[in-house]
């Protein structure tokens, strides 16, 4: 079956960066490449139990005593299945992705909320980047990077990043227009109403950006096992090459209580950040009997 006009194009396109940008993009590979690997060599490092206390820890402060129980027995099941390493490898690749979807994403979406034509802009580009299909990202990230964690990587940030930039974008537009007087009328520049209002107040919005965006990484992650990530993804890729059901089962069990992990802690910045930004609020209405009355 021959590809269209368009797909044509495509083609040419991710060819002519190849045949042009080959040095550059081997350069950003290696630089990629040994990010990712010092990170999963650092976690990999860590003794499971010192892993295992500090996320019970963690689940602990953050949600209480019931979760911090659910997140143990969910590292003892991981532990026990023995994928551990798998786990941390996964989780590696999450970080890396999280971390550089945000480092792009938050900028982008900041300049979209203070830009209208911006905002057009990214609106339609992040539209097409969650409408195509994950695996279409595989075939161009395959021909610049080869296979292994960098096309993955590099994959996962382009799927994941539409969520952060979006939620950054509407989080700052409904920022009350009250408080943004407030502001210039002390005389703050653009910069101080960004860091000081802006951002303080969108803080929950961003949360929950960043919350999707490490759920989408985490569900690219294993799709991009096909070209050599590793992990998690890559048990499970040998569950249905093989048509094992008990590897596969194994696999996606490993996926899904890491997910829960990741999804319940960082969801609970953002729940305690709205909680905060709603008690202030409160607080700074007048009540009946704080309004002063005239005798």
């Amino acid at each position: 079956m021959n590809s269209s006009f368009i797909g044509q194009a495509a083609e040419h396109a991710v060819n002519f960066l190849f045949l042009h940008f080959r040095g550059g993009f081997d350069a950003f590979s290696a630089a990629l490449d040994a990010v990712v690997k010092l990170l999963q060599d650092g976690l990999g490092a860590i003794p499971f139990v010192v892993m295992l206390v500090a996320f019970v820890a963690i689940a602990l402060w953050r949600k209480g005593a019931v979760f911090a129980a659910f997140v143990g027995l969910a590292i003892l099941t991981i532990h026990y299945m023995g994928l551990w390493a798998q786990t941390v490898s996964t989780l590696a690749l999450v970080i890396a992705a999280t971390f550089f979807s945000l480092l792009i994403g938050i900028p982008l979406g900041i300049w979209g909320a203070r830009n209208g034509r911006a905002e057009v802009i990214l609106r339609s580009l992040l539209d097409f980047m969650q409408t195509m299909p994950a695996f279409v990202y595989l075939i161009p990230a395959v021909i610049l990077f080869g296979l292994g964690r960098v096309p993955a990587v590099i994959a996962t940030i382009v799927f994941a990043m539409p969520p952060v930039v979006r939620l950054t974008t509407l989080g700052i537009k409904q920022v009350r227009e009250e408080l943004m007087e407030a502001g210039r009328s002390f005389g703050s520049t653009d910069s101080q109403l960004l860091w000081k209002i802006q951002l303080p107040n969108a803080l929950p919005s961003i949360m929950a950006g960043i919350n999707q965006t490490i759920m989408m990484a985490l569900s690219m992650v294993v799709v991009a096992s096909m070209i050599g990530a590793g992990g998690l993804g890559e048990y499970v890729l040998s569950g249905i090459q093989r048509l094992d059901i008990g590897i596969g089962f194994e696999g996606g069990l490993g996926v899904v209580l890491l997910a829960i992990i990741l999804d319940r802690l960082t969801e609970s910045f953002g729940v305690k950040s709205a909680r905060k930004k709603s008690r202030a609020r409160t607080s700074a209405t007048p009540t009946r009997e704080t309004v002063p009355t005239q005798s």
